[in-house]
């Protein structure tokens, strides 16, 4: 064997066991970080939200209006940029635009989509959907915080919008998933250690609710209210 062949097999085995110890130092932090709780004494208030998750991605359920906060103002009901009247909850959730708009199904995802999202490749969205009512189970938690923390729930949320020159939220035309959601430009990047879920995250930290000290997926957060 030559030594050119020989120099490029060194290389290759380095990078293998260099990507192999990456990914076992990235699921040890992972599973460590999230295991360790903050805000575990949060106060208690009169307003209601809800952590859901679909089994992967985790969103922000909210009051579509009320004395701290008006959604109804900024946010689009559809596509036919049009309010109901009835529905009392909009739920937000961050994440790559590419993943978001282009994979509405697991079954859609490409391996281009998922390896620009992971490499801080892509830009970012903010997905709302609008509820009538909202059920608590296993994969959706329910939440009663303070008037003030609420008040930095909504900072947190509106932060992780893009906006025109006009100060209004820049709604991606046509690319809604049914009658009741919309998307938005988002500010900042997805990538392996800021997930949607690490969003979902930092916006319970950010409220002074029970979080992790830091993660990637979605039952871990949960289980912090279990």
């Amino acid at each position: 064997m030559s030594k050119t062949l020989k120099g490029i097999f060194k290389i290759i085995k380095k990078f293998i066991i260099g990507l192999l110890c990456f990914i076992a130092v990235y699921i040890i932090a992972t599973l460590v970080l999230s295991y360790i709780p903050v805000n575990t004494d949060a106060e208690k208030g009169d307003i209601v939200v809800y952590v859901n998750s679909n089994g992967v991605h985790t969103d922000i359920i909210v009051p579509v209006k009320n004395d701290v906060k008006d959604w109804t103002g900024q946010i689009l009901y559809s596509e036919t940029k049009a309010n109901d009247t009835l529905a009392k909850y909009v739920a937000f959730g961050w994440g790559d635009k590419g993943f978001y708009l282009n994979t509405p199904k697991w079954s859609d995802l490409k391996a281009s989509t998922a390896f620009r999202a992971a490499f801080y490749m892509g830009t970012s969205a903010m997905h709302t959907r609008f509820y009538k009512t909202v059920n608590q189970d296993d994969d959706c938690v329910k939440l009663t915080i303070t008037k003030e923390d609420y008040r930095k729930l909504v900072d947190y949320i509106e932060r992780s919008f893009q906006y025109d020159e006009n100060g209004e939220v820049i709604w991606i035309a046509n690319r809604s998933y049914g009658q009741y959601d919309a998307f938005y430009e988002g500010e900042g990047k997805y990538n392996l250690f800021y997930t949607c879920n690490t969003w979902t995250n930092c916006a319970l930290k950010a409220a002074n609710q029970k979080a992790c000290l830091w993660t990637t997926y979605d039952k871990a957060i949960l289980n912090k209210y279990k």
